[in-house]
Order: C-alpha cells, then structure tokens, then sequence
C-alpha cells in the first residue's frame, strides 16, 4: 500500500508540473465525453419518442386466422392437369377457438397483455353525410392495456358499450358532431343502428383519426354477424425489439398468422437501426480521438521527465512501479475529464429540455454515465500503456546523463 501511494503521489506531481498539458488533455476528455453521452441520449431520446408515437397507437403483434386457400381436387395418377388458379377472397371470419387460445398466451410470461378484438367495415350516416369507417369491438378492460385510450381522449368520456361510442377527432369534423350527438352505424349487411358518441379520441394517425369507431365488443360482433367471435387477438410484449422472434413462436404455438411491429413496420426498424449504428460509430470515433490525445501528452510527459525517471529507476524503483506511474496518470486525467464531461453533458441536456423545442424528452440513464466514465477511463489506461513501458524500459545510467 505504501508503494500504491507513492506511486500516486509521483503521478499527481508530474500531472501538477505539467498544468498545461493536463488541462488540454483533461478538457480534451471532457469534451469527448459529453459529446458521447449527450448524443447517445439524444438518440436514446428520439428513439423512444419515435417508438412510443408508433407503437402508442398499435400492438406489437398481432394474430390472425390463417389466409383461406383454394382446395383442388386430386388429379388421377397419369393425367395432366392444367389450372388457372385465381387467389381466393379473403371473407369475415372468426378465429377459432379463441377463448382457449387467450387462456394459453395469458400463462406466457413475455406477453404484457392480449386482447380479442372484432374489426370489420361498416359505414356511418349523419344527415347527408356518409363516411366508410371501421368498427373495433374491445373488451375494455383488456384492451387499454394495449392500447391506453385514455391518454388520447380529447372531449367526452372513455366509455363505450350500451349504445356508446368512440370516434376520432377527424371523423367528427366530417361529420360535424361533437361529444353526446348520434351517429347511424351500417355494416351493409341488413344491420344497422345508432349509437351515442361518448367521447373523441386523437391518436395522432390520420388513418385512424379519420375512420375507427369503438365499440363494445357483443355489439360490434352483433353488427358484423359475427356473434361470439374475434378477428384479431392484439398482444404487448415486454422487449419490443424481440417481437419479431416472439410472434414466430406464437404462430407455431397457435398455428394463426402473427404479425409483429417490427414486420409492419420495417422502413422504421431500418431508421432505428441507422440511428444506433451512427451513435456508435461515433463513440468509437470519439474514444479513438481521446486515445490519441492522452497517449501524445504523456509521450511528451515521458521525454520531458526522462531524467526524474533516471533516478527513480537509480534509486531503487523498479520497471513496475514507473509503468504504475504513468498508468496511474493517463487514469487519473480520463476519469477528470469524464466526470467534468458529464457534469457538461447534463447542463446540455437540460439545456435542451428546457429551451429546446420541446419535440421530445432527453433522459439520461444512470447505466450511459457509468458506460462513458468505465470508457474513458480504460480508453485513457490503454492509452497510457505505450509511452508507460517506453518510461519503465529507460535505461537509468542512459536516462540520468540524458540532457
């Protein structure tokens, strides 16, 4: 220990001696770490906010019946057989046995939430008006753990069942109702009526602004005949970049068609993936650029101290503890410069929380700080190696006459 601490000591007066030095390569660290860490959680930002305003609106996978295939007949053994084959319309249909199948997937301990759904078109009047939209039949109860519809209700109330229902805030300006008006339903198939709108919603699709209705789900099953049946079963899960894997899995499980986020939505997977590749590209770029700058300062450190390290070396220290010396320097400036970088990474994010424009939040997770500060420090460590065993492998008879 007694030796640690003179090493210490010896590495905290060389970087004393050399004020200057020290301070442009501790500044120099400091601003490689909060470029990383404030950009990192720039990124770390955006993401999740790209994320949340897709997924907000959306499963993460989907089930559905499997697609209905044309059945031909058997051909004799001998015989050519010539077929036009048109694909086969898809009709209205309910999945099978769903009530079992939403009892299994609630026992999987990766899923976050499963709710039936009945989806089908219809049409809605109001006076002259006649817009097409589609019916969502939900169980309440399930469904706003997929999808929070609280979150984006504008007017009125989060209500549907006897009679009441929830439209889009685009719909409603066709339309021209408000919160409390009627609306007449029409699936086309004989079956009409009118509902109460109970509330607006705004999820921030047009596509869906303009055309869901909610419904309780007896009464959308009622209006697309469809009693007792689902078309869709909607799941959560807990890792959202693994539902691709995961909705693989339950297609063999259930045998139905599942359809993950990452699958409906591949243009932005693809962004999301860009986005991470740059951010560490320019980690790498960064620690690259602080590397260089500690190993040049302490080459210099180490032709400047030649003579100092002779007699060390005269007096008894060894090759061990004058590599310790200089590790211990190239240490001790990354980790001031990445903690004076953090303290600048947080004043940029907050910086920008508070005076940005205001299109997203910038957190800064605990496990980013610790990542840059283990960075720096080992980038500044590995750094400090060459010129660290050029010091250990002076000479000292060379070093003490060296002028």
């Amino acid at each position: 220990m007694r030796s640690l601490w003179i090493e210490w000591t010896l590495a905290a007066g060389f970087l004393r001696e050399g004020r200057t030095q020290s301070l442009m390569i501790t500044v120099g660290v400091a601003v490689g770490v909060a470029v990383i860490v404030f950009i990192s959680a720039l990124i770390q930002g955006l993401q999740a906010n790209i994320i949340e305003r897709t997924l907000g609106t959306q499963a993460h996978i989907r089930l559905l019946s499997p697609d209905e295939t044309n059945v031909l007949l058997p051909v004799p053994s001998g015989t050519v057989h010539l077929v036009q084959e048109d694909q086969r319309a898809q009709r209205l249909r309910s999945i099978n046995n769903w009530q079992q199948i939403i009892a299994t997937l609630d026992q999987q301990p990766l899923l976050t939430a499963v709710s039936p759904v009945v989806s089908g078109p219809a049409f809605v009047r109001r006076g002259e008006a006649l817009e097409s939209v589609a019916l969502v039949g939900i169980d309440p109860d399930r469904y706003l753990r997929i999808i929070p519809l609280a979150r984006y209700l504008v007017s009125g109330q989060l209500r549907v069942g006897a009679g009441d229902a929830l439209v889009g805030t685009i719909l409603a300006a066709d339309l021209g109702v408000r919160a409390g008006s009627k609306l007449r339903l029409d699936t086309g198939q004989q079956n009409s009526t009118v509902v109460n709108i109970a509330g607006i919603f705004e999820l921030g699709v047009r596509e869906l602004d303009a055309r869901y209705v909610y419904l309780d789900l007896k009464q959308a099953q009622s209006l697309l005949e469809l009693p007792g049946g689902v078309t869709v079963i909607d799941l959560t899960v807990t890792d959202i970049f693994a539902a691709d894997t995961l909705a693989a899995q339950i297609e063999r499980l259930t045998s139905l068609n599942a359809e993950s986020w990452i699958e409906t939505n591949a243009q932005l997977m693809n962004a999301l993936t860009a986005q991470s590749l740059s951010t560490n590209m320019i980690m790498v770029f960064v620690a690259i650029s602080v590397a260089f700058g500690i190993a040049s300062v302490l080459s210099v450190s180490v032709v400047q101290r030649t003579r100092e390290i002779g007699i060390l070396r005269a007096t008894g220290a060894t090759r061990q503890q004058i590599l310790r010396v200089f590790l211990i320097q190239g240490a001790l400036v990354s980790l001031l410069g990445s903690n004076a970088g953090i303290a600048i990474s947080y004043g940029l994010v907050w910086a920008f929380n508070t005076f940005g424009p205001g299109l997203f939040y910038i957190p800064v997770p605990p496990i980013l700080v610790l990542l840059a500060i283990l960075l720096a420090t080992g980038t500044g460590v590995l750094a400090a190696a060459v010129p660290s065993r050029r010091a250990a492998g002076l000479d000292p008879v060379v070093a003490i006459r060296y002028v």
